[in-house]
This record gives C-alpha cells, structure tokens and sequence, in this order.
C-alpha cells in the first residue's frame, strides 16, 4: 500500500471519528455498505463508484478546504486527477467562468445557507440517501410541516451540500403559496423565471405557455440540475415544472401534503417537526453566544419553551437578544413570557420573520368551514383531540369533522398525534384563539365548550358503564347525550378509549372547575373515580377531584364536595397518606350525615375504616366496617355489601381471625360474581389466598391469587396486581422456590415505583429482603428491610413497619450482631400488638430464644 493510500484512509477514519459516527452510521448517512466504509479505511478497495467519495464528504459534513482536500486524497487513491467536483457529463466542459461551451449560465440560484443551521441531520441524511438510490425518480422529496418550521431553510442547506452532484446547476423558485405579503406564483410564471435562470432571452421565448413549459424541458433534458420549487401552494401549481428528465432532481417545500406528488411521482414526503432541546439550544447559541447561553441554562430553557421549540419564534427572539447584549437572557425570557399571544414574535418591519404573519397566510387560505374550525380548535382546554371531539365543538357531524380535520392536517395547521388523535402546535393554538376571540362572539365560544363538555361528560359515563358495570349505580345521573358519542362494545375498549382521552379529560375537568362549568367538573370527578383509582392515575385523579371539589365549594353544592373529598381520601390511601385520608374521608362522612345522603355515606365509612385499620386502629375499623355493612344493606347494594364484607374479612384477616375472615371474604365473593363485580371479586379472591398463606397451604394459596392476578390484568388495577405479585412472591418463597419468588417481587417493586403507591413498596422490599436471607445474603437482606422500614415510616403504615423491623432483627441475628436482632425485634413486637396481629407471638418467641444467645465479639 502506498502512501497516498495511507492519505485516504486515514483522512476518512479521522473525518468518521471527528463526527462521531461508527461505520454504520456513516454507512447509513452516505447509501454504502458498512463493508464498503471498512475496506476503504484500510485501503484494501478501489473505488467502485462514481460519486461516492461526494457522498461521504456530505455525510462527513465536510466543507471548504477540509472537503478540498478530502477529494483530492481521493483522487489520488484513484489515481485520477484532483477535483472539487464529481465528474461531468461528457461533452459538457465547463470553463471558468462557469458557463457551458455553448455560452449558456450555469445557474447557482440556490439562496445562502441559513446562519447557524441547527438538527436535521437524520433528514440531510434521508435526502441525500434518496438522491444516491438506484432508480430514483426526478422528485426526490416533498418536505413538509408547519409554518415557521424550517422547510425552506433544510432544503437550502441540503441543496449547498449536495450542490458538486449537480454541475449544471441549481435553480430556486419561491412559489409564495404561503407568502404572508403575496400572491402565489402561478406555474406560467415560474417557468418564466427559470427560463430566464437558464439564459433564454425574451426574443427566444415561446409565444404560448405550452411552448414554455416544453422548453424549459427541453433545456434540462439530460443535464444533471437541481431544481427546488419552495412554498408551493398545491399539486397544480408544482406538476407543470417538473423537468421530464431523470438527470435532474426535483426538492419541493409545502405546508400543504402534496400526496399527488407522492402518488404520481413516488415522491418521499418529509415532514418536519419542531427542534428538540439540544437542537434549540444550538440554534441559540450560534446566534446569540456561546457564552451567554452557558452562564444562563434556567433563562435558555424559558425561552425554547416560550418558543415552544419552532426555530422561526427562536430566531425572533435570538435577533432580538442579539441585538440587546446589555440585557440578560433572563430578562428576555421575563419579556417573551410577558408578552400575551404572538405578539413576543412579531417584527413589523419583516413580515418574512413574524410569526403572526406566517400563521396569517396559513390561515387566509382556508375555506369557511375549515377556518371555523381551526379557530374553535384553539379554545379546547386539552393537549389534543379526537374527530368526535371536534365534531362535539363545532356543531358539525362526525363526517364532516374528519374531512375538515384532513384538510388541516394537509394544511399542516393540526398534527396526528396517533391513530385517532390530532393536536396543535402551541403557538397556532394561541393564534387560533386570538382568532376565535376576533370572529366567534363570547356566546358563541361558550356553546361550542360547553358541546366539547358534553361530549366528554356523555363519553366518559358511557366508556365507565362498560369498563366497570357493577358501580353504575354510584355514578352521577346525566341523562341522554345531547352529540353523538362513542359505542364501547366491551371492556377493554371502554379502557383503551379512556386512556387515549386521559389528558384531555383532567384538562377539561380542571378548565370547567375554573371558568364556569362547574357541574361538569364535579360529574367528571365522580365518574372518573374508579379508573383513576385502578389505573393508579393518582395526580389525575387528584387535578380532577381538587378541581371538583373547588368548583362544588363555590356552588355550595355539599354533595358534590363530598364525593369529591372522597376521592381524594381513597388516593391518600392508595399513596400512604393514612392521616391525611382519614381527614379527608372524616369531613366528607360529616357532609355526607349532614344532607343525609346514605349511600355516600357508606362508602366514607368503608374508606374510613381502611384508613383506621392501617394506622392501627382496627376496633374502630372493625365498627366503621360493621356501621358500612348494615347502610348497604339497608340500601340495598349488593356491591357496596360485598365490599363491606371484603373489608371485615381483611380486616379479620390482619387480626389472625382466619375462619371468621373466610367466612366474611366467601360471602363477598359469592355477592361478586352474582353481581356481577369483577373488581370485587378480585379482591376476595386475593384475600382469601392471603388466609391460605397465612395457614401455610401454600398450593390454595396460589390458585386464588392466580386467579386474582388475572382479573386484576383485565381491570388494568395496577397497585392490587402489585399487592397480589409481592404475595405470590412470597407464596414461592415459602416453598424455596427462590427465582420465582424474586421475580414476582421485583415485579411488583417496579410497578409500585412506577404509580407512587409507597406503602406496596414496602411491602414488595420486605419481600425481597426475606428472599435475601433465604439465599444467605443478610447483609443485602438488611438494605431491602432498611429501605422497607423508611418508606412505612413515610407512609404510617405500622404493619409494614413491624414487618419491616422483623426482617431487620432476622438479618441481624444471621449476621451475629444480637443486640441489633433484638432492639428491631422489639419494635416489631410494640407495632404487631399494638395492630392485635398473631405475627406478635412469632416475633415475641424469637425474642425470647435470643435471650440465651451471646452478642457476638466482631460486632
């Protein structure tokens, strides 16, 4: 191998590394194979193709004497003559003044690249690998998105890197389909304006437009072009310039989807979305300072999130610190935030560099309806919508709400964000609700709301009669659905259709609670309850029922503060707030007594003995469950019955009293299933496997969980499926299945993390830690129950504690250091008798053993 083999090579390695690229990546960027990028690094290939080394330098993201040398490294590897360009076509020399033989220009129209281009660059990579595809067509892309978004600027800076593939030139044309201060170009106007690039004079101009468009073809026929048309208006006004030959290449810019294109032409579509932080951030810095942005990370971040990341708003506000160093960056976030609506982007002396502007012209294009449209959307209170939802606020039938909002997504006004589901960029939302507040009267903004709130309302109760039957009759009545809502043919749908909605349903909860619809915000609290509670959305449910709450509180409307306090009490619960619930759930059983409504009151009963049972109160758990069991029944709800005698057989359960609590959870479980309630019946059955575990039967212990654990999957409960893993685990542990017992644990560890319930944590690390010292590793046994004892700490849950300084005795003990064994042991022994837990005499006899064993010497 020769030395300037050696050149090559090491230039393309160094150039990969500089770049931070593996062989893939740059394989990826640049269309070759990774083989192909290895063989050349080690100088063990002649080149194959053509243009290859052109297409590395684009990948490599080489430029000016770097690219220069680059090339003529390769050059020499070929042993061919040094160039800056790939080769041209025979037959067409160039000379130095940049014109063919035949006197004719070759046009450099393309405009300079954007300053401080920021990201794109797996986009620069996707089109550089749809020029360098065998078989391409003649329109490599068509590159979409939103006002503002970039387009033009990534197809500039594309077409300069690319620019030694194409040596007959680039032409540029701006269409102005979207031109805030023009009218669109029409296609017979362009191709004059091309024409003229080429060096045709008016005396050589054909008469007709016919006779243009043909020799503007003509003139490109087998030349090696690229042609970009930016800002096109639609298919029609792009399809006539469109070069007949295959040499040339075709990058069109459009906020519009020009699926013709792609249908007709195969072209690629690219739809651009806004820059992400690292990429927001570069932008900043090349345009205001390296150092500013450094010494001021918190101002940098208001300011992208102001911006919400669209690089025309970041350009807006750079130019402006850019031109005020004596302010801090600070002080222009403090000032863009200030700013109401748009007006923290405008630049009345450049209508090209305000946003409000560029949204205008979007906007002016849009048909009637479809404006309409557009404006309402910016008043819903969510971060997305549905067609049905649109349908709801506008008036319009579901039909012709996805034909509009397929005109706005062409239009790129509205994004998809998933299969059913569309949503707005902040700063058009804030411009359409500008708009709504211009055209739409107050009257007629409140009557589109208030149709988007029944439609969530009317959904949301149809979508919960479903997903959970057996508490229908604990739901508010809401009569018939004024619009149309959605059918749920089975459960699973009603979940899935309530959480595609879950945003926008706390949105719309907390929105009505503050701006004047606040019976809708108390019905959806109550609605929701239940999917909140199994779903472990707890800071849904908790936006939904403070909102509620609040809203009730201004009507006076003690009922609905009721229900909502109990909600909050049921997720102080489920996260380990023990006091704080009791409190909340005390206040709503006094409202409750207070209007005299009685099957509220029931169910602040329930939760109140729960919460009294795990703060170590369970003679008054016992009598708030008993007080429960007779209102039900007096009511005559069998659900409520059912879940009155889950509790007491827990509650017997915690007490040691295991007949009576098989006798109570049989009884709940019988009313479950002929209810039916899944839910409940999931829990007697998990109960009754905790009863067989506690009296050792271990195989009866399994099936029932087993069988709970799979309807807790169907109802999606997350926090029970983790309470009913971590007693599975231990049901493996006992039978020395020590993997299994692990598993099951970890698991429901990582759900528990995952919702916040912090009392199930404990119980899943003490779990653990007993796996721990079943393998004989005490010492990490002593981190598991460590961690166990300060999250029951943290949540006052005193039968975790015991159970966690249990462990922490055992773990003690295997590693020698008595004394340690018997202070936790003690603790253990005041919290289970304390609870009248029967865990007390196991921990009392340890205790008594360790009395004849001596501390060891080395603790």
């Amino acid at each position: 191998m020769g030395v300037e083999d050696w050149s090559f090579a090491t230039r393309l390695l160094a150039g990969r590394r500089s770049a931070g690229l593996s062989q893939a990546e740059l394989a990826h960027r640049s269309g070759l194979s990774i083989r192909a990028i290895s063989d050349l690094e080690r100088g063990r290939t002649q080149w194959p193709y053509r243009n290859s080394v052109f297409r590395l330098a684009d990948a490599l993201e080489l430029s000016g004497q770097a690219r220069a040398e680059f090339v003529t490294a390769a050059g020499r590897r070929l042993g061919r003559a040094p160039s800056a360009e790939p080769p041209s076509r025979p037959g067409r020399p160039r000379h130095r003044d940049d014109r063919a033989v035949d006197g004719s220009p070759v046009p450099r129209q393309l405009p300079g690249p954007v300053p401080g281009f920021a990201g794109r660059t797996e986009q620069l990579a996707v089109l550089s690998r749809l020029l360098h595809t065998p078989g391409g067509t003649a329109v490599i892309s068509t590159i979409g998105g939103m006002a503002g978004v970039g387009k033009t600027a990534l197809a500039v800076q594309w077409g300069h890197r690319v620019a030694a593939d194409f040596p007959d030139g680039q032409l540029f044309v701006n269409l102005r389909g979207f031109d805030p201060a023009e009218t669109p170009v029409s296609s017979a106007d362009a191709v004059r304006v091309l024409l003229d690039a080429l060096g045709v004079t008016a005396d050589r101009l054909p008469a007709t437009e016919d006779g243009q468009f043909g020799l503007y073809r003509s003139l490109l026929a087998g030349k090696r072009l690229l042609v970009v048309l930016d800002n096109a208006r639609d298919v029609a006004q792009v399809r006539p310039l469109l070069p007949g030959s295959l040499t040339c290449r075709v990058v069109v810019t459009s906020q519009n989807q020009l699926t013709g294109l792609t249908t007709r032409e195969a072209a690629r579509p690219l739809q651009l979305s806004v820059l992400n932080e690292a990429e927001a951030s570069q932008l900043l810095r090349y345009r205001v300072g390296d150092d500013r942005v450094a010494s001021e990370p918190d101002a940098v971040a208001r300011i992208i999130e102001s911006c919400a990341h669209l690089p025309l708003a970041l350009c807006v506000v750079s130019a402006r610190a850019a031109m005020r160093p004596d302010l801090s960056l600070g002080q222009i976030a403090a000032e863009v935030t200030r700013h109401r609506g748009l007006d923290a982007f405008s630049d009345d002396s450049d209508q090209a560099a305000d946003v409000r502007a560029a949204f205008h012209w979007s906007y002016r294009q849009l048909d009637p309806v479809t404006a309409r449209v557009f404006r309402l959307a910016g008043l819903h209170p969510g971060p997305g919508f549905s067609q049905g939802a649109i349908a709801a606020l506008t008036g319009l039938s579901f039909d012709v709400a996805g034909r509009v909002l397929d005109i706005l997504t062409r239009a790129g006004m509205i994004q998809r964000t998933g299969e059913a589901s569309f949503g707005v960029h902040d700063l058009l939302r804030g411009y359409a609700s500008e708009l709504a507040g211009a055209h739409d009267s107050p009257q007629e903004q409140r009557a589109a709301l208030t149709g988007l709130f029944d439609y969530y309302l009317h959904s949301c109760a149809a979508a919960m009669d479903v997903a959970f039957p057996a508490e229908r009759h604990r739901r508010p009545e809401i009569g018939p659905p004024p619009v149309q809502v959605p059918a749920f043919a089975a459960q699973a749908q009603a979940l899935a259709w309530l959480d595609a909605q879950r945003g926008e349903l706390v949105a719309v909860a907390v929105y009505a609670s503050e701006h004047g619809w606040p019976q809708h915000a108390t019905k959806l609290a109550a609605t929701l309850f239940r999917y909140f509670s199994n779903g472990a959305f707890f800071a849904d449910a908790i936006a939904v029922d403070a909102a509620a709450y609040r809203a009730a509180h201004e009507l006076g409307d003690l009922a609905g503060q009721a229900v909502a306090l109990l909600g909050l009490g049921t997720v102080d619960l489920r996260q380990g707030r023990y006091q704080e619930a009791a409190d909340h759930l005390s206040r709503a059983l006094e409202l409750c007594r207070q209007i005299d409504d009685g099957p509220c009151e029931a169910r602040a009963l329930a939760n109140l003995g729960v919460a009294d049972l795990l703060l170590g109160r369970p003679t008054a758990a016992v009598g708030h469950f008993e007080d429960s069991l007779v209102l039900h029944r007096k009511l005559a709800d069998r659900t409520g019955e059912a879940r009155a005698l889950g509790n007491l057989g827990f509650a017997a359960l915690r007490q040691g009293r295991y007949e009576q609590a098989i006798g109570h959870l049989r009884q709940s479980l019988e009313i479950c299933q002929q209810i039916p309630d899944r839910g409940g019946e999931a829990r007697a059955l998990a109960n009754l496997g905790e009863v067989e575990l506690s009296q050792q039967r271990y195989q009866h212990a399994a099936d029932y969980l087993m069988r709970a654990l799979a309807l807790w999957r169907e109802l999606g409960d997350r926090s029970s499926m983790a309470d009913t893993l971590a007693s599975l685990g231990v049901t493996e542990l006992r039978q020395n299945r020590h993997v299994q017992a692990a598993a099951c644990l970890a698991e429901a560890l990582r759900i528990c993390r995952q919702t916040g319930d912090v009392p199930r944590q404990a119980l899943a690390l003490s779990g653990l830690g007993e796996v721990m010292l079943a393998t004989g590793r005490p010492a990490v046994a002593r981190q598991r129950y460590a961690a166990a004892l300060t999250l029951a700490a943290e949540a006052a849950d005193r039968y975790e504690q015991a159970r966690a300084h249990d462990g922490l005795g055992c773990a003690y003990q295997a590693e020698g250091a008595m004394a340690q064994a018997r202070r936790h042991w003690r603790e253990a022994l005041a919290r289970y008798s304390d609870l009248g837990a029967p865990e007390a005499d196991r921990v009392r006899a340890r205790l008594s053993a360790s009395e004849s064993v001596p501390q060891a010497s080395n603790t």
